[in-house]
């Protein structure tokens, strides 16, 4: 069931509260700021205003947690992304070296050059690999 902005309704007055919050987040962004001028904005618009005049401090607590919730998760996403581009990027630089190595064209050191992420230390393993393979 769709429900439309009514006054008179608690589920409208929660769309018009949410609608606000998301206003007040474009301008402020996830602050404290967007969150209690939602609050005060609602309560002169008579949104919720018993409920908010109430309880706002366990308003503004409860929306704050869902930032730090919001942020930690976005913060968990961008890390295993950035692990997995370089770990993707550690796996091209090893097969560049590996076929370097297989060539024979070029020593170790002039690798290195080539594909500085790999320490001399790495690239000397990759070469004792290729070495027993060959």
């Amino acid at each position: 069931m769709l429900y439309q902005e009514d006054e008179n309704s608690i589920i409208g007055q929660y769309i018009i509260f949410c609608k606000v919050y998301s206003e007040q987040r474009k301008k402020h962004g996830q602050t404290k700021e967007a969150v209690t001028e939602t609050i005060r904005i609602c309560k002169d618009r008579n949104v919720l205003k018993e409920y908010l005049e109430g309880r706002e401090q366990e308003v503004v607590d409860m929306m704050m947690t869902l930032f730090d919730d919001e942020y930690v998760l976005e913060a968990y996403v961008r890390d295993i992304a950035k692990d997995v581009a370089k770990d993707v990027e550690d796996k091209k630089d090893r097969e560049t070296a590996e076929r370097m190595i297989k060539a024979g064209k070029l020593s170790i050191e002039e690798i290195a050059d080539y594909v500085p992420a790999l320490s001399l230390d790495e690239l000397k393993k990759i070469e004792a690999k290729v070495m027993q393979m060959a």
